[in-house]
C-alpha cells in the first residue's frame, strides 16, 4: 500500500479518540507518528488532526504546542476528524473561539427541534454534494457514525452533507485541506474507505 511507505503525522490534540484513530490507521497498514509539536510535522506526507471535546480547549492546546501557524501554513494533505474538522474553519460559536481559518465558514450550535436530538449521536446517511476523491468507492447510500453538537455550514467546500434537522457539512475538501465531521474510526467500511482515500490520493 502506497500510504504505508509515507509518513502520516497524527496530532495528539488531547482527544479521547486518538487511540482509536491510530488503530484504524494501523488496520490500513499505516503506523502513524504521534505529534505534539511543530518539529514532529517535519517530513510528514500526510497530517491528521483528530479531536473530541470543546473547541476553546482544543485551540488552546494547539497554541501551547506551537502548532497553530504550522497547521495554517501546511503544504501536505491535512485531514480534520470530528472536532478536528471544525477547527479548520474560521470561528466556532462554542466558546466564541477563532479557529485555524483554513476553510471559510463559522461552526454553529445545532438547533434542537421536535424529534431532533442534540447532540447528534449515531449513524446517519452521507449525502454527496460534488465529486471528490474522498468519496471514491463509497456506495450510494453510505452512512457514518456521528457524535457532535456543533456543525459547519454547507459551503462550496462541502463534498458530502448530512441532514439532522437541517443540512450540515459531513465531508469537506478544499485542495489539500480535508475534513470529516463523523468518526471514520467508528464508521466501519465507510470510515475505512474515506481514510484510505485520504491516504492514497495524490491531491493537487
Amino acid at each position: 500500500m502506497e500510504a504505508a511507505m509515507s509518513t502520516v503525522a497524527l496530532i495528539d490534540a488531547g482527544g479521547a479518540n486518538l487511540g482509536s484513530v491510530r488503530y484504524a490507521l494501523e488496520r490500513l497498514a499505516v503506523e502513524p507518528r504521534l505529534v505534539s509539536d511543530a518539529a514532529g510535522l517535519q517530513g510528514a506526507s500526510r497530517v491528521i488532526l483528530p479531536g473530541v471535546g470543546a473547541a476553546p480547549q482544543a485551540m488552546a492546546r494547539l497554541r501551547a504546542q506551537g502548532l497553530i501557524e504550522p497547521l495554517r501554513m501546511l503544504q501536505v494533505p491535512l485531514l480534520g476528524i470530528c472536532l478536528g474538522m471544525q477547527l479548520l474553519f474560521e470561528h466556532s460559536e462554542e466558546g466564541q473561539v477563532d479557529c485555524l481559518g483554513v476553510l471559510a465558514g463559522v461552526v454553529r450550535r445545532m438547533p434542537p427541534a421536535p424529534a431532533i436530538r442534540v447532540p447528534h449521536m449515531g449513524w446517519n446517511r452521507l449525502l454527496p454534494m460534488r465529486p471528490s476523491p474522498l468519496l471514491e468507492g463509497l456506495p450510494a447510500r453510505a452512512s457514518a457514525y456521528f457524535v457532535h453538537g456543533y456543525a459547519a455550514p454547507v459551503t462550496a467546500d462541502t463534498v458530502a452533507a448530512c441532514d439532522h434537522g437541517g443540512l450540515f457539512s459531513a465531508v469537506v475538501q478544499h485542495g489539500r485541506r480535508c475534513g470529516a465531521q463523523f468518526h471514520p474510526e467508528r464508521s466501519a467500511d465507510t470510515g475505512a474507505r474515506i481514510l484510505r482515500n485520504f491516504l492514497e490520493t495524490d491531491f493537487p
